[in-house]
C-alpha cells in the first residue's frame, strides 16, 4: 500500500521484505523486471487458486516471491530457508508475551 510519504506497511516485518528486496536487487543479484515478474506470478498463482484480491496477503505473496529468487539465485537454499522460519517460530513460541522474540544463532 502506498501513502502520499511513500508505502505503508500493516507489520514491521512487511517493511523488511520490501527493504530486502529492494537491498538484494541494488546489489545486483537480480534485476527489478525479473523482481516484478516473480512477484507477478505469485500473484496470479493466488488469483489462480481463488484467494481474495483484497491487498490483505500481499506482502506474504512478496516474501514468497523473494524467497523463490533468493533460491534460484542460489543466495540460500530452500532447505536453508525452512529451517531459519521454523528456529523463528520456535523462537516466537516461546518468548513470553510482551517480550522481544531473540532468535539464537546456530
Amino acid at each position: 500500500m502506498t501513502a502520499p510519504d511513500g508505502p505503508v506497511f500493516a507489520e514491521p516485518w512487511e517493511a523488511q521484505a520490501f527493504a530486502l528486496a529492494v537491498r538484494l536487487s541494488a546489489e545486483g543479484h537480480f534485476t527489478w523486471k525479473e523482481w516484478a515478474a516473480t512477484l507477478a506470478d505469485e500473484l496470479k498463482a493466488a488469483a489462480d487458486r481463488g484467494e481474495p484480491d483484497d491487498g490483505s496477503r500481499y506482502y506474504h505473496y512478496w516474501l514468497t516471491a523473494l524467497e523463490r529468487l533468493v533460491v534460484a539465485k542460489n543466495l540460500a537454499d530452500a532447505g536453508t530457508l525452512a529451517a531459519r522460519k521454523e528456529a523463528w517460530a520456535e523462537a516466537y513460541r516461546h518468548t513470553p508475551h510482551g517480550k522481544p522474540v531473540e532468535l539464537r544463532s546456530s
